[in-house]
């Protein structure tokens, strides 16, 4: 879940959720907070019961009155992993792998420049612009959606192509009355090489090279209650292939989304947004997905007594270039939701989801089809999150 400073002036902050964080020094030109949380949760799927971290995380931002109504600030984030290691392990990026020892892997870490007239400008790794479009589902804990073409890469946190938590990103933004925008651009060069599969394939991939990306994020508050938001991110991934041959394509991705109501209010909520990309992310072997289209959707009542209701739907499906791509494979990621939180005292909840997976990764090839199922199962888990 997106989280920011509270202390930003509204024009960074008209795109995030809102979130709490705890003020521990103020003075009259400097003020620090600290936020994030602590989730722990008992989780079975794929035939195992375990205790497993809940993408648990901790945050500083800093943030320093400056001359003629400019502010300067930092954010830091780490996610937490303090219940240690074991075999299979659900991560921060909502999906299950074997997890080194570190008990801390940085999350977001950006300098910003702020004016409330002129917009704010940020440099380092933080959520992108796509994110802006496509937020608003991205509320649960456990199987939070991974149909957005936000975490990119078979369920990565999006750094590579700046749509999730990007690295070396610079970002611009300002709003105008109901109207919002971000617009950035992310400067790197990876290049990356590929083991030897042990295949003949003459087009089998060597290396692969990823460079600028460019992307958008539009939200307009058309009343109190309904939010609108478009955008959308391209960039230029290549690859060179075992015989020296170049491989250029062009990763692009747009779509819309739509909002009733606030996430943390009493009342009804619901939101769902679409894409259609191309190149822009993988199936769950790690190969591109040549082109997709996705949706998610989520709806929540949260009553009086502070007891919330929710269920999501999501599907990612890819079209006949990838069929054809990879001998007649589908791909489709295809699963929903449903939950119970109790939110206590607004510090701690307690909540029990589950997921039923719908998915369809048939393939003439048995093992490919086994492991694309791997990380896509039924399951239940409940827990508690602390925030601090």
């Amino acid at each position: 879940m997106r989280k920011a400073l509270a202390i930003l002036p509204i024009t960074a902050l008209a795109f995030a959720p809102t979130c709490s964080a705890t003020e521990v020094f103020k003075d009259d030109k400097n003020a620090v907070e600290i936020g994030g949380f602590v989730d722990a949760r008992v989780i079975d799927t794929q035939g195992v019961t375990e205790v497993v971290n809940g993408s648990s995380r901790i945050n500083f931002g800093f943030t320093r009155d400056m001359s003629n109504d400019w502010k300067t600030y930092v954010k830091l984030e780490w996610g937490v992993n303090p219940f240690g290691n074991s075999t299979i392990s659900y991560s921060s990026e909502s999906n299950f792998e074997t997890q080194s020892g570190d008990f801390l892997n940085n999350r977001l870490g950006y300098v910003g420049l702020s004016h409330d007239d002129y917009g704010s400008l940020t440099i380092g790794k933080q959520w992108g612009a796509w994110y802006d479009v496509v937020y608003n589902t991205n509320y649960g804990y456990v199987w939070d959606g991974n149909a957005s073409g936000t975490y990119t890469y078979n369920k990565s946190d999006g750094a590579i192509n700046g749509v999730g938590r990007g690295d070396k990103v610079i970002q611009y933004r300002n709003s105008f009355g109901d109207f919002s925008m971000a617009i950035q651009m992310q400067l790197k060069n990876s290049v990356s090489d590929i083991e030897d599969d042990g295949s003949n394939n003459p087009n089998r991939l060597v290396m692969t090279e990823y460079d600028n990306t460019y992307g958008i994020g539009l939200t307009y508050a058309a009343t109190d209650m309904l939010t609108l938001t478009a955008g959308g991110n391209i960039g230029e991934p290549e690859g060179t292939t075992i015989q020296g041959d170049v491989i250029s394509e062009t990763d692009y991705i747009y779509g819309a989304g739509v909002t009733w109501g606030n996430w943390d209010s009493y009342g009804l909520y619901m939101a769902a947004n679409v894409n259609a990309n191309e190149f822009h992310d993988t199936d769950n072997l790690g190969r591109f997905l040549q082109e997709a289209i996705g949706l998610e959707s989520i709806a929540s009542y949260l009553f009086d007594n502070n007891v919330k209701i929710l269920a999501s739907y999501n599907i990612l499906e890819a079209g006949d270039k990838y069929e054809a791509a990879h001998n007649g494979d589908v791909f489709k990621r295809q699963f929903a939701f449903a939950g119970v939180h109790y939110i206590w005292d607004n510090s701690v909840v307690f909540y029990l989801e589950g997921r039923k997976d719908f998915s369809d990764f048939s393939s003439s090839d048995p093992e490919k089809q086994a492991a694309q199922e791997l990380s896509e199962d039924d399951g239940v888990a409940i827990g508690v999150r602390y925030t601090l």
